[in-house]
């Protein structure tokens, strides 16, 4: 638990140093207007359920549910640590699917806009849940935020997939109350649907400007192996499960 605390001191340092010392000046992920996001939501996810190598047709899948941390934002094509882990599960046996629906700028209302949509379509085993941040760093009602997870977690349970939350944090842009109390939403919403938790994804870069791009905010690519080995843990259960069944 002091790891996970000075993960967490770490990462508000730099997101105040970025800010040049003032918290209520971060910008926010990727503003782009909503329909902007929603037009590259829906290129994306038809790029990334396209680009699936031979031999993995009819595998099972996993889907990706995020925001610009796990969209490539600012990075090479195909250098994310999504990438990465379709990667790694193509070379399992049997392999593994990866649809990639993260949207730069996307929030908690947006992935519950979409989840119904991604299932039906795409009939995942596991969902991996990346979302909250920008919910936060726009200083959108907690209350809100945690309904919205609720509902991607429920919707995803409801069509028989397990749930894998990757928290997020922000520093106290609006007190320290609203960070520890959005800090709080993850734990919530995995034991209310049984799904696994990664407490902070970016744990092992946080508060490490080297691994950040120049906004301080966007990981780079170097720093895209150690997310993706944070990840891995706790999504290798998943796979296991899945595969028993």
């Amino acid at each position: 638990m002091s790891g996970f605390r000075e993960s967490r001191r770490r990462f508000v340092q730099t997101l105040l140093v970025s800010a040049g010392g003032v918290a209520a000046s971060l910008p926010v992920r990727d503003a782009r207007p909503a329909d902007a996001s929603a037009a590259a939501g829906a290129a994306r996810e038809t790029a990334a359920a396209s680009t699936d190598r031979p031999g993995t047709e009819g595998a099972p899948t996993v889907l990706v549910l995020g925001d610009s941390v796990s969209a490539e934002y600012g990075l090479r094509r195909g250098s994310g640590w999504v990438e990465g882990l379709a990667e790694r599960l193509r070379a399992q046996r049997p392999p593994w699917s990866v649809v990639n629906a993260s949207v730069s700028g996307e929030t908690t209302a947006g992935g519950r806009s979409r989840i119904a949509s991604l299932l039906a379509r795409h009939e995942p085993r596991i969902v991996v849940v990346e979302l909250g941040g920008n919910d936060a760093l726009r200083g959108l009602d907690l209350r809100a935020t945690e309904a919205n997870l609720d509902a991607i977690a429920k919707a995803t349970r409801d069509a028989g997939a397990a749930v894998l939350l990757l928290g997020m944090q922000v520093p106290p842009n609006y007190g320290a109350a609203y960070a520890d109390a959005f800090t709080a939403i993850y734990p919530r919403v995995a034991d209310r649907y049984a799904a696994k938790l990664v407490p902070f994804f970016l744990a092992p870069i946080a508060g490490d400007t080297r691994w950040f791009q120049p906004d301080r905010i966007h990981p780079t690519e170097a720093a895209q192996p150690l997310l993706l080995d944070v990840v891995w843990p706790a999504l290798a259960p998943l796979l296991r499960a899945s595969a028993a069944r």
